[in-house]
């Protein structure tokens, strides 16, 4: 209970007269009167004031005016956007499109590979996932602009190649290397977002970046490096890369495809030659059982 010296109150005599002050309780609002053994009176008056005595007051009709006075009243104008900078809005589309451009190439490079006379299914199904979780991406971009009160404003998307086969690299390494490459220019764009968030002093905006997207982009990468360092020891790609073992009995089975159809160091060969089995055909259904257990 706050109190404080309030000069109305004291001790009265019969005839009315004050004999000295009192302390009464600062949300008194009764007047009271007792009669003492000696004939004095006791009285309470109303304080004048209701206001506490800590100085702290909080006015929310009065506080809340500024913020009144922002919101638009025209329908075209988003009543939720609040310290949201044009330039975080516009680096937030540009990232937007660099997502779906990147996914377009993963969905260019899934339908090479899985063509007739490519057919390397597990690197098919491996840039088909990437292009899905690209878009996914981009969507979720999409999704926070409009929940900061942006517009969304999708611009061109480039027409990415068509043929991923390298005379050198081969396809599968070349494409891979791509893929590398990709990954790690979406991870300086976010980084980018994140610089004008901080520039512009929008915490939201460089939390969002980090919990949704950093991380999971440094183990983009660092997976699809392991992928490439693989791929490069493999080679071209046009031949087998390991070795017989003299050690194996006549029906033990093939060690890539478990069959029982092996029974020589010839017969080996020819079956590596009729599944059309290389070092890169070995990478390919390490990906499809890589996706399979996850």
């Amino acid at each position: 209970m706050l109190l404080k010296v309030a000069p109305a109150s004291g001790l009265l005599n019969s005839h009315g007269e004050t004999l000295g002050p009192l302390f009464s309780a600062i949300h008194s609002h009764k007047s009271f009167v007792g009669r003492s053994g000696n004939g004095y009176v006791i009285c309470a008056s109303k304080p004048t004031s209701s206001k506490p005595l800590t100085g702290v007051i909080f006015e929310p009709f009065e506080e809340v005016k500024k913020e009144h006075m922002l919101v638009p009243s025209v329908p075209q104008a988003s009543l939720a956007r609040q310290k949201y900078a044009d330039e975080c809005e516009a680096v937030i589309n540009e990232q937007i499109n660099v997502e779906y451009n990147v996914s377009y190439v993963y969905h260019a490079m899934f339908a090479y590979f899985d063509r007739d006379n490519i057919a390397l299914k597990g690197l098919a199904k491996f840039f088909k996932e990437s292009s899905e979780e690209e878009r996914q991406h981009a969507e979720k971009f999409m999704e926070y602009q409009n929940k900061r009160g942006g517009k969304v404003k999708l611009q061109s998307i480039l027409m990415p190649v068509s043929e991923f086969d390298h005379l050198e690299k081969g396809d599968a390494l070349y494409a891979m290397e791509l893929a590398l490459s990709l990954e790690r220019l979406t991870n300086e764009k976010l980084l980018n977002v994140h610089a004008v968030a901080f520039r512009n002093n929008d915490v939201q905006l460089a939390d969002f970046i980090d919990s949704e997207f950093l991380a999971e982009q440094v183990e983009s990468i660092k997976k699809i490096s392991e992928y490439v360092a693989q791929l490069r020891r493999v080679g071209k790609g046009h031949g087998m890369n390991t070795k017989f073992s003299p050690h194996r009995k006549k029906n033990d089975p093939c060690v890539y495809c478990q069959c029982h159809y092996v029974d020589s160091f010839t017969s080996f060969f020819n079956h590596l030659f009729l599944l059309g089995m290389s070092g890169v055909w070995h990478f390919d259904q390490m990906l499809l059982q890589e996706k399979q257990a996850a």
